[in-house]
């Protein structure tokens, strides 16, 4: 089985969830004690917080790249960055540590077009919601119609998820405000739901949803697990 280097820590509650899920994969398809081969290196997510709200996202990226060094050093195979906001950084991975990217938005993207659906509502960070980066990858590599929340929206949406989920709050009154963004979502035409930051997941599934959910961190989870036990059956 190949070795998964985690980029995680951003935060550590979604990594938790990464944790969990490639283990779960591995069980799964191998049976019995088998468990993945993972090597984790968890941020300071504070130091990248600081970084992404001043607007320092060259930093950033060089935090990513150095991490990634250090995780081909101690005997990764491939890369997961395990957060969907930080993938605005993510080009310089590949180049620094010469091992390949296991990108969030391919598997997501691949799964939401064998389901049949073509226009997504988008809920994640007001970085990944109103930067291209995760827009442009959806609509020129997949031909996806992306739809985002109105301004009040998308400031809700993302002050839960730092106030209250990168801290491992969960509130029902939070829950039904992204209920309410994803009825508005469905609204404006949606036909399916990212769950595009790795916490949301936390407090969002498919109970009680106007739309079907397509969760980025269980999706990339299981796809790297996948990636890792390619050619070892």
């Amino acid at each position: 089985m190949k070795t998964l280097g985690l980029l995680g820590g951003m935060s550590w509650e979604s990594t938790t969830t990464y944790y969990q899920e490639i283990n779960r994969r591995v069980r799964q398809v191998k049976g019995g004690l088998h468990s993945a081969q993972c090597i984790i290196f968890s941020f300071n997510f504070a130091e990248i917080e600081e970084l992404q709200h001043a607007g320092k996202w060259d930093e950033a990226g060089k935090l990513l790249e150095n991490a990634s060094i250090k995780l081909k050093l101690a005997g990764a195979d491939a890369i997961v960055l395990c957060t969907n906001t930080m993938h605005m950084v993510s080009s310089g991975i590949e180049p620094a540590s010469q091992l390949p990217l296991i990108h969030i938005i391919d598997p997501t993207a691949e799964l939401i077009l064998r389901s049949g659906f073509r226009s997504v509502g988008l809920l994640g960070t007001c970085f990944t919601m109103e930067k291209n980066f995760y827009k442009a990858r959806l609509v020129e590599k997949y031909g996806l119609q992306v739809i985002i929340p109105d301004k009040e929206g998308r400031t809700a949406v993302h002050s839960i998820i730092y106030t209250e989920l990168c801290n491992g709050i969960i509130k029902e009154e939070s829950r039904e405000v992204y209920h309410k963004v994803t009825r508005d979502l469905k609204e404006a035409g949606a036909d399916c739901l990212i769950l595009g930051c790795t916490e949301i997941g936390l407090l969002v599934n498919a109970t009680g949803s106007e739309l079907p959910v397509f969760d980025t961190a269980q999706i990339h989870a299981i796809a790297a697990a996948d990636w890792a036990m390619e050619d070892t059956a």
